[in-house]
């Protein structure tokens, strides 16, 4: 098994920053993708960020710019800068190892306008 625990949300004003962490353990072979999604109210699960096991990036273009993901070891952090009260969301860690994924609970990023 696989556990995330995702940490570093809050309440921030519009233009602001936050840094979200992601730290899983557990039986974790060969990570594949580690990235991160959120999911405002009302709305589907988005993408926002993902890092490959080699360090490619890939980010979606409502955060490219202002967003950074990185990762070290079994860690994965999301620089989150220029915060718009439309990056109001949960955000959810997410691992993808061989054919399995895993997801953590979730940290609320909350900003105001």
């Amino acid at each position: 098994q696989v556990q995330l625990v995702e940490s570093g949300g809050g309440l921030v004003h519009s233009g602001g920053s936050l840094t979200l962490s992601c730290a899983a353990s557990g039986s974790i072979l060969s990570i594949n993708t580690m990235g991160w999604y959120r999911q405002a109210p009302g709305k589907h699960r988005e993408l926002v960020a993902a890092i490959t096991s080699r360090g490619t990036t890939n980010y979606a273009d409502s955060v490219k710019g202002r967003f950074t993901i990185s990762r070290a070891s079994t860690n994965m952090y999301l620089q989150m800068n220029s915060l718009k009260p439309e990056d109001t969301a949960v955000y959810n860690c997410n691992l993808k190892m061989m054919s399995w994924d895993y997801w953590g609970q979730g940290t609320q990023v909350t900003v105001s306008s």
